[in-house]
């Protein structure tokens, strides 16, 4: 006898001990032991049935019970919109159960493992205490959408999750009454597999700029209150009443709306004053148009490892505690001089029908009036005085467009005895908007330059504060009427011959 036959019949009996416990199969590539399945996991129809309403059946998803990491989660469509109802009422994160619904909707089993597993082979495959569990309820709309309340039309379906394939990363699955174990793709237990953190919605505001008509802030900074106009444009009421920056407000709205939650305590009085939530670091307010307040207190909890934040949002009944990233308890108080608005001149374009262009001290004013009946015709624009003609088009575009957009770059005394002071004077350079009836709309002084700030230049507008604006933003100022005559290329050439037959 060869050497090596002792140790074959060794190796031979080792092979068929793991082959009886299923393990070996469970190592092979799933095309290795199992037979060719593309089974929806999710059939809208039964193998004797015909799709409903002549066409394929696109289940509509009402009801989701995912079990996962030793908890249950239970969903339901409310509207268009997907709510968690136990273990706690919230809302669901959308992109999630978007996720997992479309799943459902559309993967198909790769093949089938095996027709009759026995208890032991389910355990191999992690089958006989599944990883996680899915329950959804669905209804197969008829021609116009209706169907949800008939009971030929509902299908139920609960799926089981098992162990990962390590060959090829499949997942083992079975279907609740089918005895069959099935392998499906890796992507149906990213998407099937989830807990209670990874349904719920992370966004704790849930609060969108449109439906605001006040915020109230109350900080260990200071307090203000903002209020939005019926044009959409934003004013602050509290300390004083100003002009905002909608901008900048947008913003702070928008980067409160893209803080998420990274974990949700369980809510409850003691905890919410462990957490400093009686005295805390920002109390907030935003009153809606439509529906209750929503009021966000947020608070900071130094420990050994690290400070962390947390925000309470309160609406109603309706509570949610929740840890939130260190950045979030900063968004509401970047202070009053940050959210005001730093534009010089407030005005509408369109009525503006009349420009004087204040050149400065000794230099005669320029005067611009449109002609045109439509306000907005750039190309009715006519130079009155000192000299008169057609004003270039993109001379008078550039000059509304910059004395539209001006920003200051620092705003300073507010209400000042001595506007002289600051080189201001009613023959400083600057311009007048008027309207048709010649009534003032806006006026910018540009007075001295700011000591230590070379290249800016004091400023007053339509405020009654000290401005400072960058002198590079002015452009080239006109001064002269030729700075904004559109005057004829042949008159031009008849001028410089002239000057050349001078002796």
């Amino acid at each position: 006898m060869s050497p090596l036959a002792p140790r074959m019949h060794v190796l031979l009996a080792l092979m068929a001990a793991l082959a009886g416990t299923g393990l070996l199969a469970c190592k092979k590539k799933p095309e290795d032991t199992a037979t060719g399945h593309q089974e929806q996991i999710f059939t809208a129809t039964s193998a004797d049935e015909s799709p409903r309403d002549g066409g394929v059946a696109v289940p509509v998803f009402t009801h989701l019970t995912v079990q996962s990491k030793g908890a249950t989660t239970v969903l339901e469509l409310e509207g268009t919109t997907w709510r968690i109802t136990a273990p706690l009422t919230a809302r669901a994160d959308k992109w999630t159960v978007d996720h997992l619904t479309r799943q459902l909707q559309s993967a198909k089993f790769k093949s089938t493992v095996k027709e009759a597993p026995t208890q032991e082979e389910l355990k191999t495959y992690g089958l006989a205490s599944p990883v996680f569990s899915v329950t959804a309820r669905a209804y197969l709309p008829d021609a116009s959408g209706g169907g949800k309340e008939e009971p030929d039309r509902q299908r139920t379906v609960t799926l089981h999750g098992g162990l990962e394939n390590p060959f090829d990363g499949s997942l083992y699955v079975s279907r609740e009454g089918d005895p069959r174990v099935y392998a499906a793709d890796g992507a149906v237990r990213y998407a099937l597999d989830k807990d209670l953190y990874a349904l719920r919605e992370k966004e704790f505001l849930g609060v969108e700029e449109p439906s605001l008509k006040t915020l109230s802030v109350t900080s260990r900074s200071g307090a203000y209150t903002l209020e939005q106009e019926t044009d959409k444009t934003w004013r602050l009421t509290k300390p004083s009443s100003l002009r905002a920056d909608a901008a900048k407000v947008k913003r702070m709205l928008q980067s409160l709306r893209d803080q998420r939650a990274l974990a949700f305590p369980k809510d409850s009085a003691e905890e919410r004053s462990r957490l400093g939530m009686d005295k805390p670091l920002v109390d907030a307010l935003f009153s809606l148009r439509t529906g209750e307040p929503v009021r966000v207190r947020m608070s900071r909890v130094e420990t050994q490892d690290a400070a962390k934040v947390y925000a309470l949002r309160e609406q109603g009944m309706d509570a949610i505690l929740a840890e939130v990233p260190e950045a979030a308890a900063a968004v509401l108080t970047p202070g009053v001089q940050e959210l005001r608005d730093k534009t010089v001149l407030s005005f509408r374009r369109e009525d503006v029908k009349r420009l004087i262009v204040q050149g400065g001290p000794d230099v005669p004013p320029i005067t611009l009036e449109n002609m045109a009946s439509d306000a907005g015709a750039l190309d009715g624009w006519r130079v009155v005085s000192p000299q008169t003609g057609k004003a270039k088009t993109w001379k008078v575009a550039a000059l509304l467009n910059l004395l539209g957009t001006l920003k200051a770059s620092a705003i300073g005394e507010a209400s000042p005895k001595k506007w002289t002071a600051y080189g201001i004077t009613p023959t400083s350079r600057g311009a007048v908007l008027l309207d048709a009836n010649h009534r003032e709309l806006a006026r910018l002084s540009i007075g001295d330059e700011v000591p230590g700030q070379s290249g800016h230049v004091y400023a007053r507008g339509s405020g009654d504060e000290v401005l400072e604006v960058e002198l590079a933003r002015m452009g080239e100022w006109p001064s002269r009427p030729e700075d904004v005559l559109d005057v004829p290329a042949a008159t031009t050439h008849e001028a410089a011959g002239s000057e050349s037959q001078r002796p």
